[in-house]
């Protein structure tokens, strides 16, 4: 797309946001760079307000009537210089992030390609999200725009591939269905960074993408189990039921935890309260690190300890997130706020 139809999108989905102008100022907008998202939300939110890149202007609230952007000369407008350590706590992308900004040319273009890519990167994750694939899912989400394709073509073939993975777990075959797996995680990120990227978003794509995301990990680790009596590995009834309780109970009542967490905390999210909730999203009970956890027992040829395994670790992470939201309770009672650590230094 053009840098006139992306800030055209950017603009209209704040709209659909509730996201306006203040009445008699107007958005001006300097096409000749591309610049963070966020930029346009901090200027949304505070009228009389502009991002300057050396001088330069990039995006602001302002009056019609002004030209030219100088912060001694334009008096009761906020003139924010990027660079220099400023940074923002994006609370939708759960990061504190430096915004980027860069002169569009075409010689500039991948640089901002990749930079427009880790920008619509969540800070806060699991650690092969974060690390270990970000590279594929690059080229994947370049690939994907530059055919035109939408994110949900992306999470269409996303969740064959993992329904495909839960059949191929049911049936013994841990390692294929560990590879339709893989593919299914790694297009979990390509949609999410497609759509944010192309400033596509849609509140259907938002809730397909995310409603597969909730309910399909207990599915694969109950398929994971069927799939033992092949390999000569059976858990005798009881114990697997008792495998699968606490399974399934424990990634129910995390993910029930969490919603508690942002009901009480304005929506603030578990994971970014303070430093060792963003530590351990990275290892938390979800369906990466548990993948993890399998494939490690798969290469030993003990599949059946991977899944007692990511029981216990089910229940360990269980216990972790009770007592951080008793503790988050603790801490409100005692008149303490209780607000982001990364809004706290941003």
């Amino acid at each position: 797309m053009t840098n006139a139809e992306r800030v055209q999108r950017m603009a209209n989905e704040a709209a659909g946001k509730g996201r306006h102008i203040a009445p008699g100022n107007s958005l001006a907008v300097n096409l000749q760079y591309v610049f963070d998202p966020i930029l346009l939300r901090e200027v949304l939110r505070k009228p009389n307000c502009a991002f300057v890149l050396n001088g330069e202007l990039l995006i602001g609230q302002i009056d019609p009537d002004i030209v030219d952007i100088h912060p001694r000369q334009q008096d009761g407008l906020e003139i924010i210089e990027l660079g220099g350590g400023y940074r923002i706590y994006n609370e939708q992308l759960r990061k504190l992030e430096t915004p980027y900004a860069e002169r569009l040319t075409p010689q500039t273009r991948r640089s901002i390609e990749r930079r427009s890519y880790y920008g619509a990167y969540k800070g806060v994750t699991d650690l092969l999200t974060k690390y270990l694939w970000p590279e594929l899912a690059l080229w994947l989400t370049r690939g994907a725009a530059q055919v035109g394709m939408t994110p949900n073509m992306i999470t269409a073939i996303g969740a064959i591939l993992c329904i495909t993975a839960t059949f191929l777990f049911s049936q013994g075959h841990y390692w294929t269905g560990m590879l339709a797996g893989f593919g299914f995680m790694v297009l979990d990120t390509v949609d999410g960074k497609l759509a944010r990227c192309t400033i596509t978003s849609s509140k259907w794509g938002n809730i397909f993408d995310h409603g597969i995301d909730l309910i399909h990990p207990p599915f694969w680790w109950y398929a994971w189990g069927l799939g033992l009596r092949t390999w000569d590995r059976e858990l005798s009834p009881s114990v697997f039921w008792v495998i699968m309780g606490v399974i399934f109970a424990g990634y129910v009542l995390q993910r029930l935890i969490e919603g508690v967490f942002m009901r009480a905390f304005d929506g603030m999210h578990i994971h970014v309260w303070q430093r060792f909730d963003t530590w351990f999203r990275l290892i938390t009970a979800r369906r990466n690190p548990n993948m993890v956890i399998l494939f490690v027992a798969l290469i030993a040829g003990r599949p059946d300890i991977g899944l007692i395994a990511l029981a216990w670790w089910t229940a360990i992470s269980l216990i972790v997130h009770a007592v951080r939201l008793l503790q988050a309770y603790g801490e409100r009672r005692a008149g303490r706020a209780i607000v982001s650590w990364m809004e706290a230094n941003a």
